[in-house]
């Protein structure tokens, strides 16, 4: 993905309400004089109290849950196809780091960049590190087990990539894309048996009671059900001299060890 890339707009295309963003913020640059800069990050780690549309949070509360529950085995909720495919992910610092730049570096202005850690990871290699580091173990043969709390929803009939498809040699080449989930998570955080797995971590172990039904499971369902790749480029912001980098498991392990700190989710033992 590229900064110049198309919107994906027009007919039979739901309104995005960042295009609309920009729009209002272009126009009002124009009207008032303002210089601006965008910044897209994708799929956010960080920390803030309160607010758990964050993936960090959703699965360090999924892993304390199986680990209580299923013996210590953390097994994938998502999709067994996007488990080895790429995505590339935005510490929330480095976010924070990159606005404060572009804001006083006077070539970025009125520029649009995106922003994500400079690294591209598949959860084939996040799992394993998520498991461990919560004492938890990937089960060997997770793909082969039953799935009775799978489900799948259809995206766009016709998919944003088809937009592009005649340019690229693609013409109708482009399938219709899917979220699946081998567990439901909007549905798993509903049942009682994690429901009470939950209340009794947070009595034993004192952090916040309220943070499963804060956390935004459909979010991260979303994230772990694509089957498709994201991967994002960061030359743009190389040539205006943005030098930032961040390994995206440090950043998931620096963030649960915050939320660890402010009592969201339990300390891993």
């Amino acid at each position: 993905m590229q900064e110049d890339d198309p919107w994906i707009e027009g007919k039979g295309r739901p309104p995005n309400f960042y295009y609309t963003q920009q729009r209002i913020l272009h126009s009002a640059a124009e009207k008032e004089g303002w210089e601006w800069v965008v910044t897209y990050p994708n799929d956010v780690i960080g920390v803030a109290r309160g607010n758990f549309m964050n993936l960090s949070t959703s699965l360090g509360i999924y892993a304390a849950v199986s680990k209580e529950l299923n013996n210590g085995e953390l097994e994938f909720p998502g999709s067994e196809t996007f488990y080895n495919m790429f995505d590339c992910f935005t510490s929330s610092r480095l976010h924070a780091a990159f606005n404060l730049w572009a804001a006083l570096e006077p070539g970025c202005r009125n520029q649009a960049f995106n922003v994500v850690n400079g690294d591209a990871e598949t959860w084939a290699n996040l799992w394993p590190k998520v498991a461990r580091r919560f004492g938890c173990k990937v089960p060997a043969r997770q793909f082969e087990r039953e799935t009775p709390d799978a489900s799948e929803m259809k995206l766009a009939e016709v998919p944003p990539f088809e937009d592009l498809a005649a340019v690229n040699g693609m013409k109708g080449k482009v399938p219709q894309g899917k979220v699946s989930q081998r567990i439901d998570l909007v549905r798993w955080c509903q049942k009682k048996d994690v429901k009470d797995a939950w209340a009794k971590i947070a009595e034993r172990e004192g952090v916040e009671k309220g943070a499963l039904e804060k956390a935004t499971w459909g979010f991260l369902g979303f994230v772990l059900g694509r089957e498709y790749n994201i991967v994002i480029s960061m030359s743009k912001a190389r040539k205006f001299g943005w030098t930032g980098y961040v390994d995206t498991w440090e950043s998931f392990e620096e963030t649960f060890d915050e939320l660890e700190k402010e009592k969201v989710i339990p300390e891993a033992k």
